[in-house]
Order: structure tokens, then sequence, then C-alpha cells
């Protein structure tokens, strides 16, 4: 970023880019916290929580949730239906983010955005992991077949309805084979409670 800009003009260019932005990612380029303070004051920027900032005017980012979560929490996995939601297997769009962490991990404390931590312990946590960049950030992400399995497997979490509409899509999306989802059911103990819905779903294509 030129060295020319003003504070002003760095702060607004970064979160053009970057939004949501943390206060401290705003420090490393140069932006004081009373530039930050001036600039929402003003209107030009909003307070999206405790040191978390955003342009007012700008586009909503249908990411920029799972994207604070995971600078947050670099150590969670999104899953469950906020997986679901993010591979376009729902049109549920869940109100907290949800992130799977260790049996013994330490829980996250996130006041924005909402998120809902679930423990996994092995080999459910570690497996079937898949990394995605957005906005500059990794994130963690179950893959289609193990966020599959997770939805069947947690009956208590997940609705049954939304894990079937869900393994329904897959399929006729061609976004997993049934083979691949199969495996991944037999693998993380949801194949029992799968089986005859993707029985179904194979039958009728």
């Amino acid at each position: 970023m030129p060295r020319d800009l003003t504070q002003r003009q760095r702060l607004l260019e970064y979160l053009k880019s970057y939004a949501p932005a943390r206060a401290r990612d705003l420090e490393d380029i140069g932006v004081t916290a009373a530039a930050i303070s001036r600039s929402v004051q003003s209107g030009e920027v909003l307070r999206l929580g405790r040191g978390l900032y955003g342009l007012p005017d700008s586009a909503p980012n249908t990411h920029e949730t799972l994207i604070e979560v995971a600078k947050r929490a670099p150590k969670a996995v999104i899953c469950l239906t906020s997986a679901l939601a993010f591979h376009g297997l729902t049109d549920q769009l869940p109100r907290r983010v949800w992130i799977a962490i260790g049996a013994k991990g330490w829980e996250p404390k996130i006041t924005y955005p909402k998120i809902r931590a679930v423990r996994f312990r092995e080999p459910y946590f570690s497996s079937g992991v898949e990394e995605h960049r957005l906005g500059g950030t990794t994130i963690k992400m179950y893959t289609i077949p193990k966020t599959l399995a997770d939805a069947f497997r947690n009956q208590r979490l997940v609705d049954r309805s939304i894990a079937i509409e869900a393994l329904k899509a897959a399929v006729e999306q061609r976004k997993a084979t049934p083979s691949a989802i199969a495996d991944a059911a037999r693998e993380y103990s949801a194949w029992n409670q799968m089986r005859p819905y993707l029985e179904a779903v194979t039958s009728n294509g």
C-alpha cells in the first residue's frame, strides 16, 4: 500500500478488499486507533464488534462470517449446517457459525459473529478436512462426504430433513459420488443412519 496515502485513505482502501478487519490488522498498515475512531464517528466505517470494522455500504460477503471466525479460531473446522451451506447443499442459513473443536481443545470466545462450538473426538475431528482461501484467509472446512456423514451422525444437532436434503443435492449436483459418500459414512459411523436414504437417492437416478 503506498506510503503517501493518508490514514483515512489507507483505512478505506484496506476495508474495500479485506473487510471485516480487526483493529490490529489496521494498525499493521499504519492506521491508528484515533483515525479509526474518527472514521466511525463520521459514518465512513462501521464498527461490527469489539475491535472489528467494515464498510457500511459495501456489498455483503456471504462468507465474511466464516472468514472472521477462521481469523479468530484458526484451529477450528467449519462443520455441520455451516459447512453444508458453504458447499451449497442446503438453503438453511444458520444464525451461528458451526465449528468443530477437539475433545480437549480450547473453546474460542467470540462475540462476533455468533458461533456454536461442537466437540469432536478423534478421528472425527482431524479427518476429512480441506482448506479454502477466502479474503486472504485460510478456512478449514470438512469435505462434502465428511460433512454429510457428520450431519447424519449428529441427529440432535442437524435435523434429519436437512441432512436428507443435503445428501440428495450432493448426488444430483454431482458434488460427490455416491461411493465417496458411502465410504465416508462407513468411516465416520453414519452408515446405518444414511444407508436407506442414499440407496433411495441413487435408485431414483
